[in-house]
């Protein structure tokens, strides 16, 4: 599949909701996979790029239940935002899964509109934490060219210090300092101590969430 176009994973065990969902999304020119229960959709390899997944909460048999497959997807470290859709008025069951970070949770019937604009924010939620893991990707491969001593004029830039500040922390002379400053600098592909810190800040922001995510699982 396209690591560009989005693709939308429909599972819910009510065959003509899964095709109306799955033509509409096909309509605005998304990828669309459907799927009848959580135990096929588990067998699937997700595409690389923006998804969505749309997901009843009950199951009839054995088939793990919204709530479980959300919180399976979790433990497992798959990102994937989450439109939860369901028959039964439980309003226990929507705060739990708005909790754990759903998209949204819409009783059915919902209008066209309702599901299409649901997934629409899934997706571009996707899509922006795409952008940030690869824009921090790409900053920790940089900043694992930087020397030690590199490193510790970074951080020492990131807390506001100029030069003679960090020579003297350092017990390094200032021309000493800045000459590595200009090399780390260089490395980071930065013109500033505001782009430096700028830098710091977003690495350990996605540290953060990865940190926070694998807490709410």
């Amino acid at each position: 599949m396209s690591s560009n176009q989005a693709t939308v994973y429909v599972v819910d065990d009510e065959v003509q909701i899964r095709n109306a969902i799955g033509s509409l999304c096909e309509e605005t020119g998304h990828q669309v996979r459907l799927f009848a229960s959580t135990d096929e959709f588990l067998t699937e390899s997700l595409s690389d790029g923006p998804s969505c997944l749309v997901l009843d909460v009950r199951f009839p048999g054995t088939s793990p239940t919204g709530l479980e497959l959300q919180r399976r997807l979790a433990e497992s470290g798959v990102p994937i935002p989450i439109v939860f859709i369901s028959g039964h008025s439980d309003v226990r069951v929507s705060v739990e899964a708005m909790k754990r970070g759903a998209v949204e949770f819409l009783p059915k019937p919902f209008r066209e509109q309702e599901i299409l604009d649901a997934i629409r924010h899934g997706i571009d939620r996707d899509r922006r934490r795409m952008e940030r893991e690869d824009t921090v990707r790409g900053a920790r491969q940089r900043v694992e060219t930087l020397t030690v001593r590199e490193r510790e004029i970074m951080l020492l830039m990131a807390e506001g210090l100029v030069a003679k500040q960090i020579a003297a922390k350092l017990q390094l002379s200032e021309v000493t300092v800045k000459v590595h400053r200009a090399r780390m600098m260089r490395k980071l592909e930065l013109r500033s101590p505001i782009e430096v810190a700028r830098l710091i800040d977003s690495m350990a922001q996605e540290t953060a969430r990865s940190a926070a995510g694998q807490s709410q699982a």
